[in-house]
């Protein structure tokens, strides 16, 4: 299990995936220990960045209104609100600050804003972690599974979600109602050993993040503001936002082969800090680390990669650059082999 993450309740862990597999190499107690160590003045730190960009994306506008301000905000605010889905994420990980109660109120928080009930995507992402890969267990299967599947699949995919109609289907899962899967036609629900105070906590924050925005549109509406609340901030979030997600998605789960284990059932994609910025702010593209010990912190990340390959531990992992992972996921769909 982890080390500092772990939970009284049953029905609340998120597996360390470097125990739960028992693999044959592990980092030694004392580093993990390190790692797993919070800084609330990092956590800080990160969203204060955050909380500027959203500001950098949003003000131009509200300042001088016109097509390029406009444009402006339509590109940066997506990042911003990419950047507060990765603080939520943290939360959903007991990871963001230290006092367990500013953890939830700023992790609900980064969630609410953009739309996010944190709360109900720690029931669907504890399944994702505990369950990587396993049908019907996995939540993220209809996202990440069957790459490739041809070179403009993907593409396509993309484009209809920059028209905002996939939107619903995505802030669906992020509410508690993964997609189907394509193989089963069956949605993935909470298992028996989730926790009443997960579900609790879940349904509570549900309706909040509801009322939230619907109290937004009628204030939006009633001050005249209701063009800026719609073209600066909803129109990224179900837009540039969306096409965001799912690429880096498919770029952390995508187009592998061996789902044994989270060594190469997850992609850690090496990349410039200017393309890290865009697609995996906070540090996330490091993301087969974060399957072995999701105690550890986002900013922590590029240290426990270090770790990881110094211990040997990522021999054989899907550790590649992002030119790599991008060709493997938009590649030509494999050829069935016909049996003779």
């Amino acid at each position: 299990m982890q080390v500092d993450a772990k939970i009284d309740a049953t029905g609340e862990i998120f597996l360390d995936q470097a125990e739960a597999r028992k693999a044959s190499k592990r980092l030694a107690p004392d580093v993990v220990r390190r790692l797993t160590r919070l800084s609330d003045r990092k956590a800080a730190w990160s969203l204060s960045k955050n909380i500027t960009l959203a500001l950098v994306g949003i003000v131009p506008a509200l300042l001088v209104w016109n097509v390029w301000t406009v444009l402006w905000a339509l590109v940066i605010v997506p990042l911003a609100a990419h950047g507060f889905a990765i603080l939520s994420h943290e939360a959903v990980h007991y990871r963001l600050f230290s006092n367990r109660t500013m953890n939830e109120i700023i992790g609900r928080g980064c969630g609410l804003i953009i739309g996010v009930s944190m709360c109900t995507y720690r029931v669907v992402h504890r399944l994702h972690h505990n369950h990587l890969y396993e049908r019907d267990l996995d939540p993220d299967l209809a996202l990440m599974a069957g790459y490739p599947r041809g070179k403009f699949y993907l593409f396509k995919k993309l484009l209809i979600d920059f028209t905002g109609i996939t939107a619903y289907k995505n802030y669906s899962y992020f509410m508690g109602r993964p997609a189907k899967n394509s193989e089963t036609n069956t949605r993935v629900k909470p298992l028996d050993d989730t926790s009443p105070k997960l579900r609790r906590d879940a349904k509570q924050d549900r309706i909040m993040v509801a009322v939230f925005h619907i109290t937004m549109l009628v204030l939006a509406v009633s001050t005249g503001l209701w063009r800026e609340y719609l073209l600066l901030w909803l129109l990224p979030l179900v837009t540039v936002f969306q096409v965001i997600l799912r690429l880096r998605a498919v770029l952390e789960h995508g187009a592998v082969t061996d789902f044994s284990s989270p060594l190469t059932a997850s992609r850690t994609n090496l990349a410039p800090t200017l393309v890290c910025w865009f697609l995996f702010p906070h540090k996330v593209n490091y993301h087969v680390e974060h399957h072995l010990y999701p105690s550890v912190p986002h900013y922590n990340l590029p240290a426990c990669h270090q770790a990881c390959r110094d211990a040997g531990m990522l021999d054989g992992a899907e550790v590649v650059p992002i030119g790599e992972a991008l060709g493997k996921i938009f590649a030509d769909r494999p050829a069935k082999v016909v049996a003779v």
